[in-house]
């Protein structure tokens, strides 16, 4: 038996061929994928309709599709280097105050909102349509070849990249009823067509690459319909308080241009309480151990109430809603009585974090109901700070360390206007001054206080005190909702999977042809070709090659046949002789 491939095999079966044979080489190893052919198109010399099927044919190639992606890919770089308007609108603002050129330059490109800008929505769209016209057709062409079977057999096996040949005094049909047998329990698709057995393996590779595409379509549709219908807010509850998923109980909400208040998944949720401990010592001192926050929700405006906890990254998941844990701090309660004892004020002010030990800060307006020692209506704005663990008078008037070690809240209060009634929005954090007055001391400056839980101080002139009665903690939530993201999960693993088929499975072909020579034994020919130049080809004939030889072994050679050259020549010299 003799086996060769295409890196040991002397090229001599392809001279003289003609050019039927190259014809017939090329129709064994066609369809060997789905991949269109690149004819040459012809170019229209006048009319719409043929500039329109060339442009069409130039969009749907796979050239075009991978240019696309790589545009896309290139277009979103903007979105992630410049702020963007619908994540944060104030740094967008800053950058165009702080930037008198580029501001509105960024501005007329769109690079502001990037992602739902004309131009990459074009980018976006003509990937689509790309990715539809190339896996379509691709995708009935390799229909018909699962339901077609594998082609006939070249004329001249020896051409082929991987090639083994014997002879045998097996008959013909038992040579190739052999060989069917073999590739089947392979798991080849085989018949015998005329002289030969065809068989085809790897239809998975074909399948793998028209599923990594169909996958990248599912994705593009997913993160469309997510960014769409998105939705996401941000809540800060101090524990004991509540929320219930509506538009008016966000403190923030942004929304994708198809989404409406309706689409709001309906549930609400309590926080309990927040735990968060701290390491101690050493170089991570002040690192978060455990931050969590325990609430109790309910689905629906009759469903159960369940408790559970939310922990960073790890949500609370209700339908396709995500509640996730996003920041902690410090909401001091403090009880405010006016000049006549009158309690106008109770509650727990929360107050933002400035830096990792938590050192807070924040404002307490008064706005109704409060009246001077003189009974005359007035507003009150207390500019606050407050320090979880005090170091002492010694210190930096900043936390040493994030917990409720030592807590100390600072106040400076104000009397006047808080300018509240104007119809300019102001945060609820800061104090706007320019129509307040400070309360002086009794030494004429600002009046400062530093207290202790516990501690009160009287204001100026009868004004009324102001008590620090205790802490309690806070917790922000992000609330989102982005329905689609299942589906671009499925689609990322699906183009995963479909990505390794294409890469690691070969589809290839075999034949074996099974002749009777002129002396009347049985000349046996097996071939192989794949889509590439590879090892696992040769191998998988030689082995398939070793079956059908057990079943059809090599002939003996005659006699004179097997008698070196010498030898023969000795013998003819001598009969030459008298």
């Amino acid at each position: 038996m003799t086996t060769t491939d295409s890196g040991n095999r002397e090229n001599t079966a392809g001279r003289g061929s003609t050019a039927t044979d190259d014809n017939d080489l090329g129709a064994a190893g066609s369809q060997l994928s789905t991949a269109p052919r690149e004819d040459a198109p012809h170019l229209p010399s006048l009319g719409v309709i043929g500039w329109s099927r060339w442009f069409w044919r130039q969009l749907t190639s796979m050239r075009v599709a991978l240019l696309l992606l790589f545009m896309l890919s290139l277009a979103a770089i903007p979105g992630s280097l410049i702020p963007q308007s619908g994540q944060d609108a104030a740094r967008v603002a800053d950058f165009t105050e702080r930037h008198d050129i580029l501001g509105p330059i960024y501005e007329k490109l769109g690079l502001f909102h990037v992602y739902s800008s004309v131009w990459f929505s074009a980018i976006y769209i003509l990937l689509f349509v790309s990715l539809i016209g190339c896996i379509v057709p691709r995708t009935w062409q390799f229909v018909g070849q699962l339901r077609g079977r594998p082609p006939g057999a070249p004329k001249r096996l020896t051409r082929l990249p991987a090639y083994a040949t014997w002879r045998t005094e097996a008959a013909p049909e038992q040579v190739r009823e052999a060989a069917l047998q073999a590739l089947k329990k392979r798991r080849f698709r085989a018949h015998i067509a005329g002289d030969a057995v065809a068989a085809e393996k790897g239809y998975l590779r074909e399948a793998g690459n028209l599923a990594f595409h169909i996958a990248l379509i599912v994705m593009l549709v997913a993160f469309a319909w997510g960014q769409l219908y998105r939705a996401e807010g941000n809540k800060l509850i101090v524990e004991g308080d509540g929320f219930a998923n509506t538009l008016t109980q966000y403190d923030d909400f942004k929304s994708g241009n198809l989404f409406t208040a309706e689409g709001l998944n309906p549930f609400s949720f309590d926080l309990k309480n927040f735990r968060g401990t701290y390491e101690t010592s050493g170089p991570n001192k002040g690192t978060p151990r455990i931050y969590e926050a325990s609430v109790d929700y309910a689905v629906g405006a009759d469903g159960a109430e369940k408790s559970t906890k939310v922990e960073v990254n790890q949500p609370l998941e209700i339908d396709d809603s995500k509640v996730y844990l996003v920041s902690h701090g410090y909401a001091p309660v403090i009880t405010i009585k006016d000049g006549r004892g009158k309690v106008v004020f109770n509650d727990a002010v929360p107050l933002l974090p400035l830096d990792a030990n938590v050192t807070s800060t924040g404002a307490i307006k008064v706005m109704d109901g409060y009246r001077d020692a003189r009974g005359k209506w007035d507003q009150l704005g207390i500019q606050a700070f407050f320090l979880p663990t005090y170091g002492g008078a010694n210190t930096a008037v900043v936390s040493q360390f994030p917990a409720l070690l030592n807590p100390r809240l600072n106040l400076t209060p104000y009397h006047g206007d808080l300018r509240v009634n104007g119809g300019i929005p102001q945060s609820v954090y800061q104090l706007d001054k320019s129509k307040l007055k400070g309360f002086k001391d009794s030494e004429g400056e600002q009046l400062r206080v530093n207290l202790k839980i516990g501690d009160s101080v009287t204001l100026p002139n009868g004004a009324g005190t102001i008590t620090f009665d205790g802490v309690k903690e806070w917790a922000g939530f992000q609330v989102t909702q982005q329905p689609g993201s299942g589906w671009a999960l499925a689609g990322a693993i699906a183009a995963i999977a479909g990505l390794a088929g294409s890469l690691f499975i070969q589809r290839r072909r075999v034949w074996v042809r099974a002749t009777t020579g002129p002396d009347g034994v049985t000349v046996v020919e097996m071939a192989g070709l794949g889509r590439s130049e590879s090892a696992k080809v040769p191998e998988e004939l030689g082995d398939l090659a070793a079956v059908v030889h057990a079943e059809a072994p090599t002939v003996a050679e005659p006699d004179s046949a097997r008698l070196p050259a010498a030898d023969a020549d000795s013998e003819t010299e001598g009969a030459d002789k008298p």
